[in-house]
């Protein structure tokens, strides 16, 4: 094998690639990524039998072949190099690297030993990449961290049509974003729940028309991501979270008695501000009358603050505590100028939505109070 490609563009498609590695991996070969020659360049690929990554990239190719190498190592190379063509040779057990004056030789591994990446399923459907990542962004704000509970740690994709829904919960916020696609087939109902780091490092990282492809119901329980890079198509596979998503749309209520609409930015300034004083674990207290929002907390007897943020409140006076990097989470994930905060009461759950009709509006966060201090 020997090869002429760009450092920034094979920098950017292997350090995409090896994101996914294993850190320590079950089997020394899937530390690797596999470089092989395509029809107009390379194929970098990487696969931990969880989660798939390939990526084609434009390269001279002088001599076809393939061949596996550490992915971290690599990445790291090249992430240091020059800005210059680099130029690959295999030489016996070794891949040879020259970039200006730089000369590297890694140890290859043995690609008959690496696995053949999974089979994508059919294609489900297209979206557009930039809506799809603004919507994945938002809903897994809500999805939990505790590998113990693994189910709540993936976003729940539901398809009814032409109509996609993206939920994920951590038992004390629930966030739902539902968008527009182009389904293959119109009366398409599928449904699947995606591990939320993958979906979302897979979102952020495709532009144009991203495919989207889903094992049906019996299937081999597998999700699909196609879309472009920088310098060419690239695909993500994962496999789906095993187990029963908990039922929570109903969680959202179907009236409000109080809803306080308020500028997003200044609300979240005075979270913040007010917040650098509360005791761990605690609540930032809110109360919502008077046309404005007054903030509390405190830190036993060392530190106390209070401020007050100007709001539209219609309904009754509600008194009510968060835990602020939750309401945070929520009101950073909403993009719109103001935001709407609604209550049933103050025991209750609060909705916070976007209140000047974008299509942020179809994004919901649901945060669960918290107990506050006497």
């Amino acid at each position: 094998m020997k090869f002429r490609v760009e450092r920034d563009v094979f920098a950017d498609a292997v350090a995409w690639a090896a994101r996914s590695l294993p850190v320590r991996p079950s089997a020394p070969v899937l530390a690797g990524l596999l470089i092989e020659t395509g029809d107009s360049g390379l194929v970098l690929s990487a696969f931990d039998y969880e989660t798939s990554a390939r990526a084609e990239i434009r390269a001279d190719v002088e001599v076809e072949g393939r061949v596996l190498v550490s992915g971290r190592l690599l990445a790291d190379i090249c992430r240091s190099l020059p800005d210059k063509p680099i130029d690959f040779d295999l030489a016996g057990a070794k891949l040879e690297l020259k970039c200006g004056s730089g000369r590297f030789s890694l140890q290859t591994m043995p690609v008959d030993e690496y696995p053949s990446l999974p089979a994508v399923p059919p294609p489900s459907g297209v979206v557009t990449g930039e809506e799809f990542a603004s919507a994945v962004s938002q809903a897994v704000t809500a999805a939990g961290r505790d590998d113990m509970l693994p189910v709540l740690t993936g976003v729940r994709i539901e398809i009814e049509g032409e109509r996609m829904s993206l939920l994920a919960t951590d038992r004390f916020r629930l966030s739902h974003r539902e968008l527009t696609w182009r389904p293959a087939s119109t009366d398409v109902s599928l449904a699947a729940l995606v591990p939320a780091k993958v979906l979302s490092d897979t979102a952020k990282t495709l532009s144009g028309e991203v495919t989207i492809s889903i094992s049906p119901a019996g299937g081999d329980g597998i999700i699909g991501f196609e879309g472009q890079g920088p310098d060419g198509l690239r695909r993500t596979t994962t496999r789906l979270l095993d187990g029963d998503f908990p039922k929570v749309r109903s969680l959202f209520p179907s009236e409000h008695l109080t809803v306080a609409t308020v500028d997003r930015a200044e609300l979240v300034n005075t979270v913040k501000r007010v917040a650098l004083v509360a005791e761990r674990n605690t609540a930032v207290q809110m109360k919502f009358a008077d046309s404005e929002i007054v903030l509390d907390s405190q830190s036993g007897d060392e530190a106390q603050a209070t401020e007050a943020v100007d709001a539209v409140i219609t309904g009754d006076e509600i008194v009510t505590g968060f835990n602020p990097t939750y309401l945070l989470d929520g009101l950073t994930a909403i993009g719109s100028d103001k935001v709407d905060l609604s209550f049933t009461q103050a025991t209750k759950p609060v909705v916070i939505s976007a209140s000047d009709g974008t299509d942020e509006s179809s994004f919901r966060y649901l945060l669960m109070p918290r107990r506050l201090l006497s």
